[in-house]
């Protein structure tokens, strides 16, 4: 696991979180990611599920789709993917076969998380590639975000 966040951390943290927002937009849980790799945005996204009809639109295999189309090649070598939420098995696993040398991710999942709170596949001994992991970046945020969003689905009836 990375040490401490650095200022950069944080900012594309913040901007993780914005591409979050606009999940709400179609009623997907928000969650954000981006792929960077040295100063530039590679890729943004965010959960569509909901709109995609589709389960395996999440934010980080959305973005890491799109960040391989921008470098032109399946190996993420350089980038950093953030995440506001811990990445699920499904995710964790595309970040292993992908060969993301980092991840950073805001809010830790303690049902379905896969970067150490209840499995840890990007650290796997039996894997060929383990992923650096730095979690906790703006996790409040984040978490806040996740928890208004199912307390209103809640107070409606939906979930």
């Amino acid at each position: 696991m990375s040490a401490e966040p650095t200022p950069a951390d944080f900012a594309w943290m913040r901007l993780a979180l914005e591409e979050a927002r606009q999940a709400l937009a179609h009623e997907d849980v928000p969650i954000g990611a981006l792929v960077v790799r040295g100063d530039a945005v590679l890729a943004r996204a965010h959960n569509r599920r909901e709109v995609d009809g589709d389960p395996t639109a999440h934010a980080e295999l959305l973005a890491i789709r799109q960040a391989a189309q921008a470098i032109g090649h399946w190996r993420l070598e350089g980038c950093t993917l953030y995440c506001t939420l811990e990445p699920c098995t499904m995710c964790a696993g595309a970040m292993v076969l992908g060969r993301l040398p980092r991840l950073v991710y805001a809010a830790s999942d303690p049902k379905a998380g896969a970067g150490g709170s209840v499995l840890n596949v990007l650290a796997h001994p039996q894997l060929n590639h383990r992923v650096d992991v730095l979690g906790g970046v703006l996790a409040e945020e984040s978490a806040a975000l996740i928890r208004s969003f199912f307390a209103r689905l809640r107070a409606e009836g939906q979930k």
